[in-house]
């Protein structure tokens, strides 16, 4: 289960999270505990989630547009609907993830690890930023 402190700070919202995250800048080099989180329909919009543990995660409609997901763990999590919007995912994992529905577009998937995921309906659509 996830990191319940980190959990409640994620609730506090993307400036206090993110000061935090700047403020104890070697928390970048740990992998944030957020495996199955519930994070369905969070506005976690503009959010450092740098080589956070999301695996398993639900993240079903979520609000992820401008997220750092670099270096993120996204293995078997649920992306159906999510709102990936130049979302950068480089490097991050997402082996066995379920994006169907989701809008990934302007994303930034180099390097990252896309075995087994499902994307049927998701948006692919290259539109200029």
């Amino acid at each position: 289960m996830a990191n319940q402190k980190e959990l409640d700070l994620l609730s506090t919202g993307k400036t206090l999270w993110n000061t935090w995250r700047r403020e104890y800048a070697e928390i970048h080099a740990l992998e944030l505990d957020l495996h199955e989180a519930d994070l369905h329909s969070a506005d976690l919009q503009g959010f450092d989630l740098l080589n956070a543990d999301l695996t398993g995660a639900n993240l079903q409609g979520a609000d992820l547009r401008n997220a750092d997901l670099r270096k993120a763990n996204l293995s078997d999590a649920n992306l159906v609907k999510a709102h990936l919007r130049w979302a950068d995912l480089r490097g991050a994992t997402l082996c066995r993830s379920n994006l169907k529905g989701a809008i990934p577009i302007g994303a930034n998937f180099d390097g990252a690890h896309l075995s087994s995921i499902e994307i049927d309906g998701a948006d692919f659509t290259e539109v200029p930023r």
